[in-house]
């Protein structure tokens, strides 16, 4: 085939890392084009709901850096602390940001403001090709570029880059048209997703209490409300979906307890089955895998979107310093290099992650109390406490310049 592709770089998923991509690549001279399902600023788009997202401190860095974390603050709430227990038991350990010399550990949005802001900042650069509503049906990956067929209004084309990237979920097209391998996992558990408004202030506290069915995440939110992730087993979900207001906050209470007083009003509810993904490998061909479409987690530590974020961190870093050597962006020193680079940290996290949901619904006693004697021992251990702090505000190991608050070379 001759000639150059039309654009250096496609990104197929215009959800919150898609979009954080292209804005982190936009105005360096690349040619990038976005493809999505929804038109831009559809309200239907499942990745600008109302969920709230737990943002940690690296995160905000990232967000710092590609200019938009300003807009997001305005809606967002500080977590100055993580209190971590389980429900009728002795042992917990506490994160506190003035510990950790940050004004917060992180930060509390719904994905509906930050796909907002984000598309705010894209419709302002003029070198990012919006390709939607579109479905890719096809693709190849030849020598010297990825190829892939789109449908629109009934139509048919092929697009081409230098590299394909996949941002599109974690049902990604791309993968499975790839036929990547892949780790799978189902934990028979789903997150039930609302707010609720105490009785008393949160004071800033985002709470994880851990529970036999499963997890449960309290998040501070603004208006002195609090963001709920509530595990429930699948054979549950449904029931516990079909309560009215005062019966879902009496069963919530009972399982969360009453440390912030009692619970007065619930938002709308809606439940996720959770699933652990990961690919064994997120490269192949001209191909990046990045955010749920490499890696899909559970929410006990609110880690996935924020790995999906330095996903996109390191990978504009990468992608940027092959354009500015005169590189190809698709090319060996782009996929190898980000394969070294992330493919530790996403198998970590994911372990991590994995290994806490089956440690903590773990039943017998021995387990119980030495996980109870295990967050007393880590809540006394500055130094351990500290590790894991930092780990938790993603700035622990290598990290991109974009989530030490510069912007990429």
């Amino acid at each position: 085939m001759n000639g150059a592709p039309a654009h250096d770089l496609l990104i197929v998923g215009g959800g919150l890392v898609g979009a954080s991509l292209a804005i982190a690549l936009a105005g360096r001279g690349l040619r990038i084009g976005l493809i999505d399902a929804h038109p831009p600023g559809d309200p239907g788009q499942p990745a600008y709901d109302d969920r709230a997202i737990a943002l940690a401190q690296g995160s905000c860095r990232i967000f710092e850096a590609m200019d938009v974390w300003a807009e997001m603050a305005d809606s967002a709430e500080p977590i100055c602390e993580i209190h971590v227990s389980e429900r009728g038991r002795f042992g917990f350990t506490h994160l506190l940001a003035k510990e950790e010399c940050v004004s917060a550990l992180g930060y509390v949005a719904t994905a509906r403001e930050l796909g907002r802001v984000l598309l705010g900042a894209l419709r302002a650069t003029e070198c990012v090709e919006w390709i939607a509503p579109a479905q890719v049906v096809a693709m190849r990956i030849e020598a010297d570029r990825a190829c892939i067929t789109v449908e629109q209004d009934g139509r048919r084309s092929e697009l081409e880059a230098a590299l394909l990237v996949a941002a599109d979920g974690g049902r990604s097209f791309v993968r499975e048209a790839l036929g990547l391998p892949v780790v799978k996992r189902g934990y028979g558990q789903s997150a039930v997703i609302t707010n609720v408004t105490p009785e008393r202030p949160h004071r800033n506290v985002a709470f994880e209490r851990f529970t036999e069915e499963g997890p449960i995440a309290l998040l501070p939110m603004t208006g002195g409300r609090c963001a709920v992730v509530w595990t429930v087993l699948d054979t549950k979900v449904d029931s516990v979906l079909a309560l009215d207001d005062a019966a879902f906050l009496a069963a919530f209470q009972k399982h969360f307890g009453h440390r912030l007083g009692r619970f007065l009003h619930v938002g709308r509810r809606n439940a996720y089955p959770l699933k652990l993904l990961r690919v064994r490998e997120a490269v192949c061909g001209r191909v990046v895998l990045i955010g749920n479409a490499a890696h899909t987690l559970h929410p006990i530590a609110g880690q996935g979107f924020n790995l999906g974020l330095r996903d996109v961190a390191a990978l504009a870093e990468l992608v940027l310093g092959a354009r500015g050597r005169g590189e190809d962006i698709g090319g060996d020193t782009v996929l190898v290099g980000y394969e070294a680079w992330r493919q530790d940290e996403q198998r970590k996290v994911a372990e991590a992650t994995d290994g806490l949901v089956h440690l903590f619904t773990n039943p017998l006693p021995p387990l119980r109390l030495a996980r109870n004697l295990g967050m007393l021992a880590l809540d006394l251990f500055t130094p351990a406490r500290h590790v894991l702090a930092r780990t938790a505000m993603g700035l622990h190991g290598r990290l991109p310049r974009l989530a030490r608050g510069l912007l990429p070379r």
